[in-house]
């Protein structure tokens, strides 16, 4: 894979990240501020962004999110145990959670 393709697919997934995050806003801005995992300076900022500014902040070589997992453990707990069904989303959402009060707690 060339240099070039990889940062088309990079800012690809930007744009497509940034619209998802603005579409979740105007929806339901407290779900979307905790999904995003982002604090409300930042959701208002992103709900202000016009398609062209999120077409221009799109086209960077860096990602613009992140993971939500702070380290391997929480991977691997999300991915190697088995759960009775239907309770999957609610272990990983669990997990997720407690990882954003981690980092809210290092942060503040």
């Amino acid at each position: 894979m060339n240099v070039d393709n990889v940062l088309n697919e990079i800012q690809d997934l930007n744009l497509t990240y940034l619209l998802l995050a603005q579409r979740l806003l105007q929806e339901d801005y407290a779900t979307a501020v905790f999904r995003l995992k982002i604090d409300e300076p930042m959701a208002e900022v992103l709900l202000s962004l016009s398609a062209r500014q999120l077409s221009r902040l799109a086209r960077t070589n860096q990602f613009l999110f992140r993971l939500g997992l702070d380290d391997a453990g929480q991977l691997q707990a999300l991915t190697n145990h088995k759960r009775e069904q239907g309770l999957e989303q609610t272990h990983a959402a669990l997990l997720m959670t407690a990882t954003g009060d981690a980092v809210a707690a290092r942060q503040g």
